[in-house]
């Protein structure tokens, strides 16, 4: 059967989603999203030109038909900000799904769970399909899921760090106490991270500054798209246990 990838009432073949941001142009990202057979790109409200049809339009090299456009809040220090950003994206483009990330400071870029779940509530309500940004906390997690999170999002290791899965455990007790899909976003540096978010059973991985800053980011959206599917079928397989003594890989009998 096809291991179909769902967020509310979409489904998706792929389990990788690909940032907009930091390309050098936009036909290098759109070459970069094509390479990683991503289905879901996010948009940055604030940050991308999606109304002035005199500049250059993201929807000119991302058909919004053929890929879903996940509108951000990238920049938003504020539920009020937030708010009002998700808002006009639903004015000019009619997206209900959409991605709540309210950033704590400036400096590390870590979100603010307070405003985070105050927001999650108030955009649940009125009718939105929120996924959300959060740190690893798996209570806040639940209390996101609660609220009407479609999707819970957790960081790996902060915005555009490249430093990796920093907390493996908190992301399987995440897993364990959800129902709604979990994707790691944010930290990832290299196709082996987005591996071991599959393998540890997160339903998805968000992937930007690893593929737009790499040397090659055509072939590092190859190599994203790859591990994520390399990690999911290692979880669905199930690995052998662990031992603290060495087995031989051989029969013990018929030995000569």
């Amino acid at each position: 059967m096809k291991d179909y990838f769902q967020i509310s009432d979409k489904k998706f073949s792929s389990r990788l989603i690909v940032g907009t941001g930091k390309y050098r142009n936009f036909e290098e990202c759109a070459e970069a999203v094509k390479a990683s057979c991503a289905e879901i790109v996010t948009v940055a409200v604030r940050r991308v030109n999606i109304s002035d049809k005199k500049k250059p339009l993201l929807m000119d090299y991302l058909d919004p038909k053929k890929i879903t456009y996940l509108p951000n809040t990238a920049g938003c220090f504020n539920s009020k900000d937030a708010l009002r950003t998700l808002r006009l994206a639903r004015e000019i483009g009619g997206w209900k799904l959409v991605k709540l990330e309210i950033l704590g400071d400036k400096k590390t870029l870590l979100p603010d769970m307070i405003e985070t779940l105050k927001s999650t509530e108030v955009l649940s309500k009125e009718g939105f399909k929120v996924m959300v940004y959060c740190n690893d906390d798996p209570l806040m997690a639940k209390r996101l899921e609660d609220v009407g999170a479609v999707a819970i999002m957790p960081l790996a290791a902060p915005i555009g760090s490249g430093l990796g899965i920093q907390n493996k455990v908190n992301l399987k007790i995440i897993k364990k106490n959800i129902k709604a899909p979990l994707l790691v976003d944010a930290g990832i540096g290299q196709a082996s991270d987005a591996t071991i978010a599959m393998e540890l059973g997160c339903d998805g991985v968000l992937v930007n500054t690893a593929i737009a800053k790499s040397k090659n980011p055509i072939e590092m959206a190859k190599a994203m798209k790859f591990a994520v599917i390399a990690g999911r079928k290692s979880y669905l397989s199930g690995r052998m246990e662990k031992n603290f003594f060495g087995q031989a890989s051989s029969p013990k009998k018929g030995i000569i």
